[in-house]
């Protein structure tokens, strides 16, 4: 881990922002006693484990951060964990690996003996929302979306692109598959206007959530046809149809708004809090 001046870092970290890179920062927020990095010291890790940027301590501290950096990074949690010296984890009552109070400890193996506490956490890109059709539901989640944290690829024929004001990216018919391949939410809202080969695509894409705004019966009629012309029937198994939460919506605004809920409780699946001890 190589020392940089803080706005290197910072630069660093706006680089991969940008390209939508996910990564980690670790941040020292504490020290006691001596110890190679103080607080403030930040080290930017990418998934399989490389140190991109920054400076949080030799060997002392290394191990442990990387290893809790690629966890937050598969799960999205945070993590603090605190590097000891062996007598005070024993102290404490404390082993290696332990976790108390939402706080990991790991041994500080180094001869400066100091404590270290480091605050780990995951930075993802932003998802994807994939909006198939220029419907007005269509344009209304393509303006939604956004408030919510997702992005917007916006995915119809040239002549019907105007139609969404100013998406993050789009692409001309159907072509999923050149779409952004991180947390991938795919919603067809042709109705009535291509359904066929756009819910075709969408089902051809590994996604987080696909969803097809029409009818049971619609959806039903599509998927026999679609069936009889080679797709699995088992690819249908994930599809959210009717699109959205049951909310009674009926306006376009109302029933982007019953996607984004349900694309929300997907996306946070994992992050919830059960409230048990």
């Amino acid at each position: 881990m190589n020392p940089m001046r803080q706005d290197d870092i910072l630069d660093r970290i706006a680089d991969l922002k940008r390209t939508g890179t996910p990564f980690a920062v670790a941040t020292v927020v504490r020290t006691v006693r001596a110890t190679a990095a103080k607080a403030g010291a930040k080290a930017v890790i990418l998934p399989d484990g490389t140190v991109q940027a920054g400076w949080i301590g030799g060997g002392c501290a290394r191990g442990a951060v990387i290893r809790a950096a690629r966890e937050a990074l598969a799960d999205g949690a945070p993590r603090l964990i605190s590097v000891q010296p062996e007598a005070a984890l024993a102290e404490g009552g404390l082993a290696p690996g332990d976790t108390r109070d939402g706080i990991r400890f790991a041994r500080n193996m180094c001869p400066s003996q100091g404590t270290m506490d480091i605050f780990i956490e995951a930075v993802m890109p932003a998802p994807d929302c994939v909006i198939c059709g220029t419907s007005p539901v269509a344009v209304a989640l393509a303006e939604l979306a956004p408030r919510l944290g997702f992005t917007v690829t916006a995915c119809a024929p040239a002549d019907e692109q105007p139609a969404f004001a100013a998406p993050d990216r789009r692409i001309e018919g159907y072509a999923l598959e050149v779409a952004p391949a991180g947390q991938r939410f795919v919603v067809v809202a042709t109705q009535g206007k291509g359904d066929e080969a756009a819910l075709r695509a969408a089902l051809s894409v590994p996604s987080a959530y696909v969803a097809f705004v029409g009818s049971r019966a619609k959806t039903e009629a599509l998927r026999a046809k679609l069936t009889a012309s080679g797709v699995p029937d088992a690819a249908f198994a994930g599809l959210n149809a009717p699109a959205g939460l049951d909310l009674g919506a009926i306006t376009p605004e109302e029933i982007a708004l019953s996607i984004l809920a349900q694309m929300t409780a997907i996306r946070r699946s994992g992050q919830r809090d059960t409230g048990q001890a």
